[in-house]
């Protein structure tokens, strides 16, 4: 598909006007309603749970070769109590966590979420039995989905009801920081917290595809390259989100660790990369710096191929590049739609409104990442709730921006063919049409017929009215005088106060020229009532009998002749020329 560079340059024939505006409107109300919703159940069901981070004690295991047997040997004064909520720096370490449990209901079974961990690298609980012979579960983004011990979008872990010592929790994690947090649940708690959880993200992620759908659709219809750069977004946003909150390694790449450990990571490379060259596409960069719009297409490209450089590397540096890409990311797509927008871009402060909710929710994952905020719900879906907000905002602007600069285009391209003081046909249009009709004629044996009207008192109406009273009343000269032909019939404009009627097809041309001047003694709105539209005019029926190669060049120019001639006879005003006239 060729698509132009710009909505102003010409495009393909002009896009019908849709309804996805209302569509988007009522969409957005409901996803708002249902979003409201989310963080009220949300805390409704933590204050269920049983958070127990803040029992667990702490040890970092630097060489990270340790086993479980050589670690709970260790003196209790080595491990450390967790007084708050922290983050920890692992690098090539160890996170060791023992935990003694709190007394429960050991009528339930309980499990051990590791919440809102989605992408750490390898979690491994030990729990020793009454005959001192060890168990293991493993999970963690190192390991298949399908083959950790409990499948979910976090670490689960089944708790033995027979172990009364403490649990061990080995948890591995680079080059991202490592923020824990454990919260005791039953077995009714954990499947409430699944269908809640995967209805609400399984519904955003049907609205993505569904909003997807509709870009690709726009870019089709406008033939607009900013919607390719929104679908792409989008896709990322999706895939991102899919990724961040363990959805996708749950159910799509379950068998495909590297991707699992290595997806959130891409996505938000490409995610980020992807939305500077939708705002460069969306704000016309191009149109107003040439060296500005460079800048942004190689920043847009950074972050489409950085993902090979942080995969090959995947150390403490390359993670903080990718987090200042994203940071940078934000405030200079904030920028541009600022500085487009100053200069003329009216859509451009609208998409900078539009990106708010993801701006606004950006904040809690990159400090997640930069181990100021420990994990939780906030750092886990505040760019889910943002972005679902700001996905069907954007497609809407984007509507609203493609129809107007479509009108545009449609205006332009009507100036081609029509005069742009009546809207009319204009004369090369009228030429093609009139051989074409004088072809038929020939070919099936009938006749077409063409009329010459002149509006004789327009001079009069010009120098006692004024000018724009003169074009008013061309105007509406122009406008009854479509009215008297069909549909197939062709009325231009061909002179300052001259019209051509092209009737197609057998017509009583002398009953016509009776209808089209009494049209013009019709009262005009806002002129005088004394003001009337005198109209004089010459018809004629064609092809004219022995006169095969008569072309549309001379049918005009007799008319006119014919027609100035008629000029001199002021107490005439219709004249029908006879088969073979030669005036």
């Amino acid at each position: 598909m060729s698509l132009p560079n710009h909505p102003n340059e010409p495009a393909a024939p002009c896009a019908p006007t849709t309804p996805s505006g209302g569509l988007m409107t009522l969409v957005l109300l409901l996803l708002c309603a249902c979003l409201a919703l989310w963080p009220a159940h949300a805390v409704a069901a933590t204050s269920d749970e049983r958070d127990v981070t803040l029992q667990a004690r702490h040890w970092i295991d630097t060489s990270g070769e340790l086993g479980v047997d050589e670690v709970a040997g260790l003196p209790a004064d080595r491990f450390q109590p967790m007084d708050s909520y922290r983050s920890f720096e692992l690098g090539k370490g160890a996170l060791w966590l023992r935990l003694d449990l709190p007394p429960r209901d050991d009528a339930q079974r309980w499990y051990l979420m590791l919440s809102a961990a989605a992408f750490t690298n390898r979690a491994t609980l030990h729990m020793q039995g009454a005959d001192g012979r060890w168990s293991r579960q493993q999970a963690g983004d190192h390991l298949p989905v399908s083959q950790w011990d409990h499948p979910d979008q976090t670490p689960v872990f089944a708790l033995n009801p027979q172990v009364t010592g403490p649990l061990w929790l080995r948890l591995e994690n680079t080059p991202a920081s490592l923020s824990p947090r454990l919260v005791l649940l039953t077995e009714k708690q954990l499947q409430d917290k699944r269908y809640w959880t995967f209805l609400m993200v399984g519904g955003y992620l049907g609205f993505g595809l569904l909003v997807l759908f509709l870009g690709w659709v726009h870019a089709r219809l406008y033939g607009d390259r900013a919607f390719i750069a929104y679908c792409c977004y989008v896709a990322c946003m999706l895939g991102f989100q899919a990724a961040f909150t363990g959805v996708g390694g749950l159910f799509f790449w379950g068998h495909w660790a590297w991707w699992n450990d290595a997806a959130p990571a891409v996505f938000m490379l490409w995610l980020t990369g992807s939305g500077i060259w939708f705002v460069r596409e969306a704000c016309a960069i191009s149109r107003h710096h040439r060296g500005l719009d460079r800048f942004v297409l190689a920043w847009s490209a950074f972050g489409l191929l950085y993902p090979v450089a942080y995969l090959l590397l995947l150390n403490r540096p390359a993670f903080l590049v990718l987090n200042l890409y994203g940071l940078l990311s934000v405030l200079l797509s904030f920028f541009l739609c600022i500085w487009a927008w100053r200069r003329g871009e009216t859509y451009a402060g609208w998409l900078a409104l539009g990106f708010l909710p993801v701006h606004l929710g950006y904040p809690f994952p990159a400090l997640r990442s930069a181990g100021v905020l420990p994990d939780g719900w906030a750092t886990q879906y505040a760019v889910l709730i943002g972005s679902a907000i700001e996905i069907p905002l954007l497609l809407y602007i984007l509507h609203r921006r493609a129809k107007d600069f479509s009108e545009n285009r449609a205006r332009l391209r009507a100036i081609e063919s029509t005069d742009p003081l009546t809207g009319l046909t204009i004369a090369p249009v009228l030429r093609l049409r009139l051989r074409d009709a004088l072809r038929r004629s020939r070919r099936y044996g009938h006749q077409c017929g063409l009329v010459l009207v002149d509006l004789s008192n327009h001079g009069d109406i010009v120098q006692r009215e004024g000018r724009e009273a003169g074009d008013r009343a061309l105007v509406v000269a122009a406008s009854r005088l479509s009215l008297v032909v069909r549909d197939v019939d062709t009325v231009c404009r061909i002179a300052d106060a001259r019209f051509v009627l092209l009737i197609e097809g057998p017509e009583d041309l002398k009953l016509l020229g009776q209808h089209i001047v009494a049209k013009g003694l019709e009262r005009i709105p806002l002129l005088p009532s004394d003001v009337a539209l005198r109209f004089r005019l010459v018809s004629t029926a064609l092809p004219e009998a022995g006169e095969e190669d008569l072309d549309d060049a001379q049918v005009l120019e007799r008319l006119q002749r014919a027609l100035d001639q008629l000029a001199d006879d002021p107490r005439k005003v219709v004249l029908h020329l006879p088969q073979g006239a030669t005036a």
